[in-house]
């Protein structure tokens, strides 16, 4: 077991010794606090249209998420019924977490050096995925592609969201912290 107080992950020891320098000189930053840096990643699986059907299936999501993740997941809930698609209040629905601190980090290195070079016909990921604050938001199509998923207990393939939140103002400073960190954006 890895001693938390004195573990840093590769990602942050990065970001410490290299890129917090290279992002305050390419923008001018006066000061180090002004430089991004990554918040916090939340990821989420929806289950849909087979959770109405199955109410176990949000619940697999939950624990597969909590695999990938390292950290327990939630079941996220309807908020109210819709009867067109058979949905109720409170009817389980999916599955979220927030990653925040050494997990964010360690959840990005393996996104990008492990998960993405496995997704098939992968040509890296939209560069314009920005909401204008300096988020960044992707989906992955299935969720087999994380190594901590074991391919043969899998009964469904999940797609997945990938919010990974900055301190950043822009989208262009967010971005460039994001390349920094070997993000494959593809424009």
């Amino acid at each position: 077991m890895l001693d938390e107080s004195t573990y840093t992950p590769r990602l942050r020891q990065l970001y410490l010794d290299e890129i917090k320098g290279k992002l305050k000189e390419e923008f001018g930053y006066a000061n180090d606090m002004m430089v991004p840096r990554l918040d916090k990643i939340v990821l989420n699986i929806g289950a849909g249209s087979e959770a109405v059907r199955d109410s176990k299936k949000a619940q697999t999501a939950a624990n597969d998420l909590s695999t990938i993740s390292g950290q327990k997941a939630v079941v996220t809930k309807a908020k109210k019924s819709i009867a067109g698609f058979r949905v109720r209040e409170e009817m389980p629905l999916g599955a979220k977490v927030t990653l925040r601190a050494n997990r964010m980090y360690e959840f990005l290195d393996r996104l990008i050096t492990v998960a993405m070079p496995r997704i098939r016909d992968f040509r890296g990921v939209p560069g314009k995925s920005f909401d204008g604050r300096g988020n960044y938001a992707m989906g992955i199509k299935e969720h087999i592609v994380f190594p901590e998923i074991n391919f043969d207990k899998v009964d469904e393939n999940w797609g997945m969201d990938i919010v990974i939140c900055t301190t950043a103002a822009t989208d262009a400073e967010a971005k460039a912290l994001l390349k920094h960190f070997n993000m494959p954006f593809n424009s």
